[in-house]
């Protein structure tokens, strides 16, 4: 049995986190610019960031996979390309997959939403199932790279006994409706927020539409991310933090910082937990 003081989340900054559990270590989103260093994100746009990562990519612990939402410069950036270990597996879009391939990460591992893939260690797994996102509404949407969210199965002897939800960057779309339908019970929701802003178009979600997405996901906990590191941001986390108070959901969110560690609810019996669903504002 998997011991739950060993299954945590540690957050490094944007949406860079070392998530370890079930004998596991990831690695999402790898963003380890300086401050005043800039992330390119396409069409000759970038942004420049505003904090300092909790930790250097040299510092990192051995890894077994890394999870990349999509290929935006503040996820995936010079700094991974150029230290990351090239035979890591990378879990990632189709789109980003590919790119990965080109730069030398030949284990590089494309999905299309509800494709998975299975990682193993004895008798525990580890399943990251790709699941949809939309990085911008309408037209805009075709000049982003393609997004996925993910969740995470941590099972024991076949049973799941912790699932991690992670948004990516995406907007609030019914895209996202069929993923609570499918993963029910999520353990932590961990939202990306900041509501960027590029090119005057809103490409991930403000602090109500993170409130919108906790009470579509119905999560356990949650953990928001993503919300302050770049100039592009135009939604601080204290417009989400206002959003969750009137909202009554304060009990849920977990406000992690930079450099602290989380926790996770394994659960011990494989049982899921009861508690009362978020009724919708």
């Amino acid at each position: 049995m998997p011991d739950p003081a060993d299954a945590t989340v540690f957050f490094v900054g944007n949406a860079t986190m070392i998530i370890r559990s079930h004998g596991f270590t990831l690695l999402t989103d790898p963003n380890f610019l300086h401050r005043g260093q800039r992330a390119q994100l396409g069409w000759g746009l970038s942004t420049r960031r505003r904090t300092e990562p909790a930790m250097e990519v040299g510092e990192l612990p051995p890894l077994d996979l890394v999870v990349l939402s999509h290929m935006h410069g503040d996820h995936w950036d010079r700094i991974a390309r150029n230290n990351l270990d090239k035979d890591l597996p990378i879990v990632t879009t189709r789109h980003a997959a590919a790119r990965l391939r080109r730069q030398g990460f030949g284990h590089a591992v494309g999905l299309e939403p509800w494709e998975y893939h299975h990682e193993r260690h004895g008798d525990s797994t580890l399943t990251v199932t790709a699941t949809p996102a939309r990085h911008a509404p309408g037209r805009a949407n075709s000049l982003m790279p393609p997004v996925m969210g993910s969740v995470l199965d941590f099972a024991h002897a076949g049973e799941v006994d912790l699932r991690l939800h992670i948004s990516g960057d995406t907007i609030m779309d019914e895209c996202l409706s069929e993923i609570p339908r499918r993963f029910p019970d999520i353990d932590v929701g961990i939202v990306h927020l900041g509501g960027t802003r590029i090119l005057g178009v809103t490409v991930t979600m403000d602090g109500a539409q993170g409130v919108e997405w906790l009470r579509l996901m119905q999560p356990e906990s949650a953990l928001p991310i993503h919300y302050d590191d770049y100039e592009a941001f135009a939604s601080p986390l204290k417009d989400f933090q206002q959003h969750v108070r009137q909202a009554g959901l304060s009990h849920l969110v977990h406000y992690l910082m930079r450099g602290e560690t989380y926790r996770l609810p394994v659960r011990q019996s494989g049982t899921r937990p009861h508690r009362p669903v978020i009724e919708p504002g």
